[in-house]
């Protein structure tokens, strides 16, 4: 646990309505460059600056929002609001969190100023072994990992939402249920974006028989938008956990229906009973760092997302970030050659914090950060960067080479006590396992592992596959203290991508001052250390000319962000969603 300055905040201004009342965009914040106009740049349908006065919630889904704000509307705490939410996105948002997978939570309480990081990541099963992935002593291709019972790590989600529910919610348990089970069993309509994801998914899923019973027509083909979706067998599960809590999951008949398909795979699994009773989410002191007289915090190791985001910040900081253009020659340089830097440390440091030491102190230590940073040349790429050496560890450690695609969920709340809540939620890639277990969906974390035990130079990967293990994670959770109080909260989905699109919001909100549904809406850029990527079909694909005359390497890529986030200010709360999904932020 860490605290946070003075408890208490003071909100004062607009209001904005639900999910039925659209949103009117108020006075936008002036910032350094007025002419951005970062939604139009990347060609997707703007979305308004939400603004409230009492409470907000931001999710990738108007559903999921509109019940977090009906909770929050009735009194219920930030965390209450994220689990209600979550939730639902486990019933239409099933390609990108559920039941059947983890998060990384950060919340705040405004009455102690007490900061705290409740981790639900999923674990190896007790008999993974290093190989796992290996066939010939080789990786074996990502498809052939992912689609399977080996992928399965043991779900966390349940313990995580229990025990922050435990110590910070409001209203009962069984209540925050309710608005799943409706969507259950009255059915919602498919989304564009969920029936997107079933087309594109769809070869492996009709594999799965439960899967495509429920995603697909009786000719193989996936609900159309605005079928009407039920899911009675998730029902009935919500019913159970609500009644009885997660013990209902993880012990009994649904345990064993999990196990059961874990085995029942083609390639099966070696999830087991004793894995699933013997889960425990765990509470974790957040990892924080100084930017720009900002606190900014986030999930420790498993995840190495905040970690990466605080070095990619701490290398700039020396630099006059707030004075180059967000879609310049020069930041996207200066931007790609820290991100770059930064994973390569992120490949050898770091992993669970139970089986490996991760050197934290000495990866963000300002006078080390600062020397990385000062390896950027003005004019020219370094090309791959080479990890640092902080704590005398390198020698020993080899380079990850885990699979991470992208997909995963993020939630943002703030509450009438001025309570705080960034969650990133996932089942791993598109429909995680794609195995399917009374209604919902088994995660493919393993892939989340390191493919291989050793390096090239046979140096063991600190990331690899172990027994009860937690895989490093890219989720960035992440919440912004201003003298003491909070002021941003913010997150994304997309794999290891994530930490970029969360790194660039933080600039552009800290260094630009663009309020939060600009910073969102930039296109999305960065580097992970093979080269530049910019996001396809905007504005910044015109550098790619002055980037290769740098010497980098550019490439063209879909950048599907979804970042939510909720800036904190003097006269009250603005909200923001990714006009690349489908999320809004409602409040009041």
């Amino acid at each position: 646990m860490r605290r946070i300055g003075q408890a208490g905040l003071s909100f004062v201004l607009l209001a904005c309505m639900a999910i039925a009342r659209a949103a009117q965009p108020g006075p936008e914040v002036a910032h350094s460059h007025p002419d951005s106009n970062p939604e139009a740049a990347t060609g997707y349908t703007p979305k308004p600056l939400v603004h409230a006065r009492h409470f907000m919630i931001a999710t990738a889904n108007p559903l999921a929002s509109e019940a977090g704000y009906r909770v929050l509307e009735q009194g219920g705490s930030a965390v209450d609001a994220v689990i209600a939410a979550q939730l639902v996105l486990a019933v239409v948002e099933p390609q990108s969190s559920g039941l059947g997978g983890g998060a990384f939570m950060m919340s705040y309480q405004a009455s102690t100023g007490d900061l705290q990081n409740y981790d639900s990541r999923e674990t190896a099963p007790a008999a993974a072994r290093e190989d796992r992935f290996l066939r010939d002593g080789k990786p074996i291709p990502f498809h052939d990992a992912v689609n399977n019972g080996r992928a399965v790590g043991t779900p966390g989600l349940l313990r995580g939402l229990e025990l922050a529910h435990r110590d910070h919610g409001k209203l009962p348990w069984k209540t925050l249920f309710q608005p799943a089970i409706a969507l259950c069993e009255q059915g919602f309509a498919v989304s564009p974006r969920l029936h997107g994801e079933l087309v594109e998914e769809s070869a492996d899923l009709l594999k799965q028989p439960a899967a495509a019973q429920h995603f697909f027509d009786a000719q193989g083909h996936a609900w159309p938008v605005g079928h009407i979706l039920k899911n009675p067998a998730m029902a009935a599960v919500l019913r159970r956990v609500a009644d009885e809590g997660p013990d209902a999951f993880y012990h009994g008949k649904i345990a064993r229906d999990i196990v059961a398909a874990v085995h029942a795979h083609a390639h099966p699994g070696d999830l087991s009973l004793a894995d699933l009773a013997h889960y425990k989410a765990v509470v974790r002191t957040p990892v924080c760092g100084r930017y720009r007289g900002y606190l900014v915090c986030g999930a420790p190791p498993p995840s190495s997302g905040p970690m990466t985001i605080l070095q990619i910040l701490g290398e700039l900081e020396q630099y006059p970030v707030g004075s180059m253009g967000p879609e310049s020659l020069r930041f996207v340089h200066y931007f790609a050659e820290a991100g770059s830097l930064a994973y390569a440390d992120r490949e050898y440091y770091e992993a669970d914090p139970a089986y490996v030491h991760v050197p934290v102190q000495a990866l963000l230590d300002p006078r080390y950060l600062h020397a990385r940073g000062a390896l950027i040349r003005p004019d020219r790429s370094m090309g791959v960067a080479a990890p640092g050496d902080p704590a005398g560890l390198l020698l020993a450690r080899g380079r990850d080479n885990s699979y991470e695609i992208p997909s995963t969920s993020h939630l943002v709340a703030v509450d009438r006590e001025g309570d705080v809540v960034s969650m990133t939620t996932t089942v791993e890639s598109a429909f995680g396992s794609k195995i399917m277990v009374d209604g919902f969906l088994l995660n493919n974390e393993m892939t989340d592992f390191s493919a291989s035990p050793r390096d090239a130079q046979g140096r063991l990967v600190v990331n690899r596959v172990e027994p009860g293990k937690r895989p490093r994670s890219a989720m960035s959770p992440m919440i912004v203290f201003h003298e003491g109080k909070p002021y941003l909260a913010v997150g994304s989905p997309g794999g290891s991508t994530i930490i970029n699109y969360v790194a660039k919001t933080l600039i552009a909100v800290l260094d630009w001052h663009m309020n939060i549904q600009q910073a969102i809406a930039l296109p999305n850029l960065g580097s992970r250390n093979h080269g530049v990527e910019l996001e396809r079909g905007t504005n910044l694909v015109e550098l790619e000319p002055g980037l290769r005359a740098m010497g980098h390497k550019v490439r063209e890529m879909d950048f599907p962000s979804g970042l939510q986030g909720i800036v904190i200010g003097p006269d009250g709360l603005t909200g923001g969603a990714d006009p690349r999904r489908e999320g809004v932020a409602l409040g009041d």
